[in-house]
């Protein structure tokens, strides 16, 4: 099944919204694969290069705060060229990174710069994958959208995960890097077709008069983030620390993921049951996971369990549906919108690591788990201010009619 779209000199066919999500899902997993593979291949990768943990930490702030730093340029593409364009240069960009890090990474200064190339595909594939559900899906199903879209990111993990078994102690993680370019190659005829017209300078422009609404929601992500990043990377230390068997521990961090997974959907299903409100019920999601966090200050299994669901159910489950709230108010210019909350994301990501790991080096994890609570409530309030900015701010983005058509 497929929509239509008529110009003065053609008709083209626009592609169904669940083959227009697919693509988009399909770009954002090949986008952010060289990452998840290095966490899933580090126990050999470091073996081979001779880095740590904290070298692996390192690696992991290098690429998000790339990402950052890439997140607005990479908007900017998006507007001028079009989503599948810059789509398909973000696969083929991860893609080669993958190649590079198996054929030339052949120490840990060569990893990590091969590593900070691939962020930049990481920005170029969300942005252009979130501008294409914005052309592609309706308006009354682009909350399920995006929450689909990023559940994929954890579910990454999965690929990540399998490459274990199947290439690291067979042939070695050199050739997991190669499949993994490989895949992520076959995912190029799934990027949706370019729409007809002009690019959406004007839209850009538009967007530019909810900055300051958009930067505090983007300050509202970066504190969030780090926060919740913490239970990706700390849950299974802190609850061994705490006495935890360590194959317990990791099951502790699968049932975080899974219920990750699907609290991302489940928000942006129930996105689409609302017209207003997306803001402050990420607020609202944020103050339960900051509850969650703090749990996980506690000694025992009940504290560390509630933790696990309340931290992974509401504090991390938000990004798919700020995405959606920013488009929705933003729909002639998703790609400029989202790439500054986006940025916001990825600082979090690189930042909270650095200084959460320290903190709990020196002081502990109840320490540490407070403190990202905190910022946790911090990014909460945040969210409630940038909220308010987009209310006064009337609209000025555009707002989307229930059948997704953009009134001018």
């Amino acid at each position: 099944m497929t929509n239509t779209v008529s110009t003065s000199d053609l008709t083209v066919v626009r592609p169904h919204p669940v083959r227009a999500s697919a693509g988009a899902v399909a770009t954002t997993v090949a986008c952010v694969l060289p990452v998840f593979l290095l966490g899933g291949l580090a126990v050999q990768m470091g073996a081979d290069l001779g880095f740590s943990p904290a070298g692996l930490g390192l690696a992991v702030a290098v690429y998000f705060g790339v990402s950052a730093l890439a997140s607005v340029p990479s908007g900017r593409l998006v507007e001028r060229y079009g989503p599948a364009l810059v789509a398909r240069c973000g696969i083929v960009l991860a893609a080669g990174s993958m190649l590079a890090v198996a054929a030339l990474a052949r120490s840990y200064p060569a990893l990590v710069g091969l590593l900070a190339v691939s962020a930049a595909a990481n920005a170029l594939g969300q942005l252009a994958s979130n501008t294409a559900l914005a052309q592609h899906v309706p308006a009354r199903r682009q909350g399920l959208s995006f929450g689909v879209k990023q559940a994929a990111i954890p579910a990454s993990t999965l690929l990540a995960g399998a490459a274990v078994p199947v290439f690291a102690l067979t042939v070695g993680w050199r050739w997991a890097f190669v499949a993994a370019a490989g895949a992520a190659l076959t995912t190029l005829p799934a990027v949706p077709r370019q729409l007809p017209g002009p690019a959406r300078r004007t839209g850009a422009a538009r967007a530019g008069r909810a900055t300051m609404a958009l930067v505090v929601l983007g300050a509202a992500a970066t504190f969030a983030a780090a926060a919740a990043n913490a239970l990706g990377t700390f849950l299974v230390d802190s609850a061994a620390a705490r006495g935890l068997p360590p194959g317990l521990a990791g099951l502790t961090l699968t049932m975080g993921g899974a219920v990750c997974l699907a609290a991302r959907v489940g928000a942006g299903w129930s996105a689409d049951r609302r017209d207003t409100g997306h803001v402050a019920v990420i607020a609202a999601m944020l103050v339960v996971g900051a509850a969650g966090l703090a749990l996980l200050a506690w000694a025992g299994p009940v504290p560390l369990v509630a933790g696990v669901l309340l931290g992974f159910g509401l504090g991390w489950a938000w990004p798919g549906l700020m995405t959606f709230a920013v488009v929705r108010l933003h729909p002639q210019s998703p790609a400029t919108a989202t790439s500054i909350t986006q940025t916001g994301v990825y600082a979090g990501g690189c930042l909270g690591p650095l200084s959460l790991g320290p903190l709990a080096a020196h002081l502990g994890y109840p320490a540490m788990w407070t403190t990202a609570a905190v910022a946790m409530l911090l990014a909460a309030a945040l969210m409630l201010a940038g909220s308010r900015l987009l209310t006064a701010d009337g609209g000025q983005g555009g707002v989307t009619r229930s059948d997704g058509v953009v009134p001018r």
